[in-house]
Order: structure tokens, then sequence, then C-alpha cells
């Protein structure tokens, strides 16, 4: 996929923003964020409209001095820019019924996902600029570092330069970056923390049966939060060099351990699931098939089903039954 291009605050001119009404649809974590952020950086409040149902999240936006349209249609025919901050699976209903018929022939369509995007699920004009800025972030914690002065990686792409005034690196860059942001994100998902689950669930059931008590098992693999901890060590010092704040067993032991494990059958797995599902556009075209279900309560739920099932697992059992002997002092 080559080698990723890097922009600076200095490559970035707001000035091109003057006199844009920008529209964020929707206004969770992700859209909260980025509008507060985007006033802080001096975008005038009447230029920052957001678009949203009647619910909770619109109270939010209007507490916090933003203007809010529930017709979604009115909010579509004045967007210069369009941030699409709803949940992928339904952005297509929503934009596509909703949004693209109403909005400017030039208009910017910005995307924090690519997924939508690259599997042609969303219906842009041929005049318009679809661009995504997607943070490598969750939404809170946007907010807290810009508060706290600092800055967090994006990817940015052009995946339709339809007004021609798009940055000609950022357009070469567009296709690889899409594709790049979609395929990691799948991909952990689908693979990496499948994976990542089921090895705990099965290292859980064999210390267990060796005997292990419930709290000293939960405490150990992921209560006590060292896991998070080693996380951002690797993020600070390194992958492999946050183990030198282990002991030395410890040290000797994870590095000698994961150097014996071959790794061919993982990887071929890896691949399966990158090529033969995500890339394929199998994974997309069934999880259309179930994006009405996954707004039914109950067992009609797909996603319901699924943490049913997971309630199953020994491992979710022993914790439910930690947090209850502990219930009060966690």
């Amino acid at each position: 996929m080559g080698q990723a291009k890097i922009y600076y605050d200095s490559d970035a001119d707001l000035g091109v923003l003057s006199n844009k009404k920008i529209v964020f649809l929707g206004f969770g974590n992700q859209g909260s964020a980025q509008a507060q952020n985007l006033r802080d950086s001096g975008i005038p409040n009447d230029q920052i409209l957001i678009a949203n149902r009647v619910d909770s999240y619109a109270e939010t936006a209007k507490a916090k001095g933003f203007r809010v349209e529930h017709d979604f249609a009115k909010a579509a025919e004045v967007a210069d820019v369009l941030f699409i901050l709803i949940p992928d699976q339904v952005q297509p209903r929503v934009f596509n019924e909703q949004f693209s018929p109403k909005l400017k022939s030039n208009a910017t369509i910005v995307v924090a996902s690519g997924y939508n995007v690259f599997f042609n699920l969303l219906k842009f004009q041929p005049g318009q600029d679809v661009v995504m800025v997607a943070p490598r972030m969750i939404g809170s914690s946007v907010r807290s570092l810009h508060e706290k002065g600092r800055g967090f990686p994006c990817f940015v792409s052009v995946e339709q330069n339809g007004t021609g005034k798009g940055l000609d690196a950022a357009l070469a860059l567009s296709r690889a970056i899409v594709r790049e942001e979609t395929a990691m994100d799948l991909f952990a998902e689908q693979a990496l923390w499948p994976n990542i689950i089921m090895m705990f669930r099965e290292a859980f059931n064999v210390l267990k049966d060796a005997g292990c008590s419930d709290e000293a098992l939960c405490y150990e693999m992921w209560m006590s939060k060292e896991p998070a901890e080693i996380f951002e060590r690797a993020a600070d010092d390194g992958f492999v060099a946050q183990l030198k704040h282990h002991s030395t067993v410890s040290q000797y032991g994870q590095l000698s351990g994961s150097l014996k494990l071959e790794g061919g059958a993982m990887r071929e797995h890896f691949k399966d699931i990158l090529y033969n599902q995500i890339l394929s556009g199998k994974f997309c075209k069934a999880f259309s098939q179930i994006e009405d279900d996954l707004d039914e309560e109950g067992d009609a739920n797909p996603l319901n089903e699924l943490y049913k099932r997971s309630e199953e697992m020994e491992l979710i059992k022993a914790e439910k039954r930690v947090r209850a002997r502990l219930a009060g002092l966690l």
C-alpha cells in the first residue's frame, strides 16, 4: 500500500471554512467532540448546525449552545460541509434517502469511517467532495485532548474530488487510505480481537480447571487493569520495548514464548478473514441484511443474541460472581 504521507497543522488552512455552513449529522461521542473542537478552533457558532432526531443527544447539543435541526431535509439544503457521524449501519438509509437528494451539488461530505464509502453504499453526486477525517481516538479523548491543547492522529483522505479543489497529494493518497482504514478497522474487529477474546476464554478455562479462584483469575487477567497499562506503555515506549518495565522472569517468558510460536496457521486464518470475508465484500453483504434488525428490542436484535450467547462463557459467569461479591468495593 506504500508509505503514508504525514500532514501537520501548518498544512491546514482554516480559511477554507470561512462562511461555510457546517452540519453535523449526529451528536454522539464523535459528533459532540468534533463540533465543540471546531467551535473552539474559531469557527463561529452560527456556522455550525446539528442535524439530529428528537432524543437525548439533541437535548445535549442544545445544552451546549448549538442550534439543532430535526428536519434532515432542511439541514441538507443549507450544508456546505456535512459530517456524517451516525452509526455505520444506518448511514445508507439516512443519507441516501434524506440528505443526498437535498445536498448542494458542490457540498463537501466528511466521513469518520471508510466502511460505507469503501463498499459504495452511499450515493454521492459527481460534483461533491468526499473526504475522510478519522480520528484514531475515541470521542471522549478527541474532546479531552483538545481541551488540554494536545493533538491526536487522524487518517485523512480525499475519496472524491468533485470540485477539483482537493490537494493533489491528498487525492493521490485517497484510495489507499480509505482502503487501509476500512480494512484495518474490520480486521481488528473480525480477526484480531475475536482471537484475543478466544485466547482469554480458553486460558481462563485451563486455569480454572487447574484450581485457580474466580477472584484471582479475573484480577490477574483483566480487572486489575494491568493489560490497559501494558498497552499504554506499548504506545509510549514500543510494542516490545515496554517489556523492560516487567520483571526479568516476565521478559524472558514473554519473549522466548512468543518467538517459539511459528504463527503460520494463524496467519492463514487472518488472511482468509481479510481477503475472503472483508475485502471481498462478504461481511458487508451479510451485515447489510441484518441492519434493520439491529434496531429491534430483545432477541429479535442479532447483537443482543450474541451478547446472550457470550454470557454462557465461564469467564463471564465468573466475572459476574466476582462483581457481586465485591459490590460497593469496585
